[in-house]
């Protein structure tokens, strides 16, 4: 994800529950559902005084927990937490001794400081490396009486151990009360409406950007599966700080000597890419080479926090190790992975089309880069793009990206891109598109005129255009008041978009729902907090109709010459949702019988040791005169459901 331009992105998950309204004809659609109807998973008042669910953040954490008659909101007693001398300090729930992975869950409770505060909700999980990530839920709670945190979204994966949510901000004393856990309730997603993937299917892939922790929720991957299996792209879970191990580069170093030679770690995409492996979903790579979700350590002699800055030519050399070791260790985990595109630099150049200010990131998410704090200006650019062409996989096209793309700095990414290209570097130009509908078209930020012309002048050098990050917010001060607004809007960027689209190859939206996007709190997607499509949605469809394209779809067996290609009349691919199936044709176990499940028996076909079906998959591919066992005719029976020229199967002959 993005970063707030001041503040560090609440990165992993973000708060559910916005209040909605009935405004210019747009209701809402409220989960019939309740808090009240779901399953309770563990639920306290501390009334009985038992606080044993509740912990401080570690040894270094001076957070004292205990029960109190101080102050509470119902009953006499409430959990407190006091003795803090951090900011970071606080008390800290652990989801997974209590609650099951790939579950979404809600958490509510109640909380205050003694004294006024900034307060923050975060969380908290160790990947399969054993590697910490962080991130906040809810920011900025100032407040000096109870506040109330209802129905949080929370989840994660089996990949993630030592789960916790926590409160922190400040360093007073922090009261808790009605603290509960429940399952989120499942809501249906509309099966009636065009699949937007399907509807541009003869323009451009369509894709968007998922979290692990959206992996959880059935409700949100039906919506994934349906629109937007084009492409993915990692919230976070491949941008330097996430892949670059701290741990393993210090240890490295201290065994060898040469603190030239980064290592990586992928455990955090772990879920996400397990998920893209498993569904043939292609990916785009965000991002490589960025001054921000860097770590300063990166920079510095010996990885050091306090180390002095490393020369160029070091840099030179980490940053063409730790770019080999980024593909190479990628490849090798997921080797049928289409990882068919690349953000290799992100966002190197001002608004006005100049080198970012050299310094480091710190912890406030500074607009300074520790790129150019090493190599004095922009050079770093061109050897990151020739390493990443040296170490890229076969057909990963290789692109710049930023955004504000539509402001002074077009003409310097168009000369960047064009010189690039020329070398033989660079494939195109990576658009995030981070726009703002706001409260009326004629202020929205950029104009669809504005933004049109800027898709010319990127169109006009030939290179390959891709919008990476397409959002539009509406104004924070009554955002339901203005959603028909941003379906205009919509409609006229779409517009734009399909104007150009014989130089677009791809358009990523930047999220599925509004709760669980960078910008929640102006409503800057398509679907709502209950799944459900917004005017937005309408915008960007209009009165387009579902694409039926001839695609290919190869299967290769490593280590022959055998190649199977399956021909289809759809650009989608059904997903896994985790259930299990015994519907005949389903070999995949998505609940569903599509194109993915003939791949899914061609691959076992062709390479059973890699690829074999098993249990109720393999009874389920059995399609085609069952009882002669799974063969290539089991996936042409498939292939002919799929083009309506069977009505159901098994085929029997």
């Amino acid at each position: 994800m993005k970063k707030n331009r001041s503040k560090k992105l609440a990165a992993a998950i973000l708060c559910g529950a916005m209040s909605c309204s009935a405004v210019l004809g747009y209701m809402p659609v409220v989960a019939a559902d309740t808090q009240a109807d779901a399953k309770v998973i563990y639920s306290t008042d501390f009334e009985d005084g038992d606080v044993s669910a509740f912990t401080n953040r570690g040894e270094n954490d001076t957070t004292v927990i205990s029960s109190t008659t101080d102050d509470a909101v119902s009953g006499s007693t409430a959990l407190l937490a006091s003795g803090r001398s951090k900011d970071w300090n606080g008390p800290a729930f652990r989801l997974d001794e209590k609650c099951a992975p790939y579950t979404e869950y809600y958490i509510s409770f109640k909380f205050k400081a003694r004294y006024y505060t900034s307060g923050t909700i975060s969380f908290q999980y160790d990947d399969s490396d054993g590697k910490t990530h962080y991130s906040n839920l809810i920011q900025n709670i100032n407040t000096s009486d109870w506040y109330t945190v209802e129905n949080l979204k929370v989840s994660f994966t089996d990949e993630m151990s030592n789960v916790f949510v926590y409160v922190e901000g400040g360093q007073n004393d922090i009261f808790i009360d009605d603290f509960s856990v429940t399952e989120v309730p499942v809501i249906p997603i509309q099966d009636d409406i065009p699949a937007i993937s399907k509807v541009f299917a003869d323009k451009f892939k369509i894709g968007t950007a998922i979290m692990p922790s959206n992996l959880s929720s059935k409700s949100f991957m039906a919506l994934v599966e349906k629109h937007f299996s084009g492409s993915l792209t990692a919230g976070n879970e491949m941008k330097p700080d996430s892949v670059l191990n701290k741990a393993a580069c210090q240890a490295y170093y201290e065994e060898t000597g040469d603190d030239t030679v980064p290592q990586v770690s992928f455990a955090a995409a772990k879920p996400f890419l397990n998920y893209c492996q498993k569904n043939n979903i292609p990916v785009r790579v965000h991002t490589l080479v960025w001054h921000s979700q860097t770590p300063d350590w990166f920079f510095k002699e010996g990885y050091a926090d306090d180390g002095d800055f490393v020369s160029k030519e070091k840099m030179l050399q980490r940053m063409e190790n730790y770019i080999k070791a980024y593909f190479t260790e990628l490849t090798a985990l997921y080797p049928d992975v289409d990882f068919y595109a690349c953000d290799v630099v992100n966002e190197a150049w001002t608004n006005d089309g100049k080198p970012r200010d050299p310094g480091e990131q710190g912890q406030s998410g500074s607009e300074k880069s520790a790129w150019v704090k090493v190599f004095g200006d922009n050079s770093f650019i061109e050897p990151a793009f020739t390493f990443a062409r040296k170490y890229a996989p076969e057909g990963c096209k290789l692109y710049y990206n930023d955004y504000n793309e539509y402001m002074g700095k077009i003409d310097t990414i168009i000369e960047m891109a064009k010189d690039l290209n020329a070398k033989g570097v660079l494939d195109g130009i990576g658009l995030q598109s981070h726009l703002d509908a706001r409260d009326k078209l004629t202020s929205a930020f950029p104009t669809v005129e504005m933004y049109d012309k800027a898709l010319a002048k990127y169109a006009a050098t030939g290179l390959d255009i891709q919008i990476t990050e397409l959002d539009a917010t509406v104004d924070q001060n009554d955002p339901t008041k203005y959603v028909d607004y941003q379906k205009e809007y919509y409609q006229g960027i779409m517009d734009a978009i399909v104007k150009y689209s014989d130089s677009i190859s791809a358009v990523v939206f930047w999220g599925v729902t509004d709760d669980q996007s960078w910008r929640a709190n102006r409503l800057p997607l398509l679907f709502d907090e209950n799944y459900q499509a917004k005017p937005a949605y309408y915008g960007v469809v209009g009165d387009r109709e579902e694409q039926e394209v001839s695609t290919t779809t190869k299967v290769t067996t490593t280590g022959t010459s055998t190649t199977t290609v399956v021909t289809t009349t759809t650009t989608t691919v059904e997903s896994s949702t985790g259930e299990l199936s015994e519907e005949c044709g389903d070999s995949n176990m998505d609940g569903k019988v599509s194109v993915a499940d003939a791949v899914a028996i061609l691959q076992h076909v062709a390479l059973n040791d890699k690829y074999g079906l098993k249990g109720q998959a393999l009874i389920n591919a059995d399609c085609y005169n069952p009882g002669d066992g799974v063969t290539p005719k089991d996936a042409l029976a498939i292939q002919k459901l799929d083009a309506k020229v069977l009505e159901s199967l098994p085929e029997i002959e």
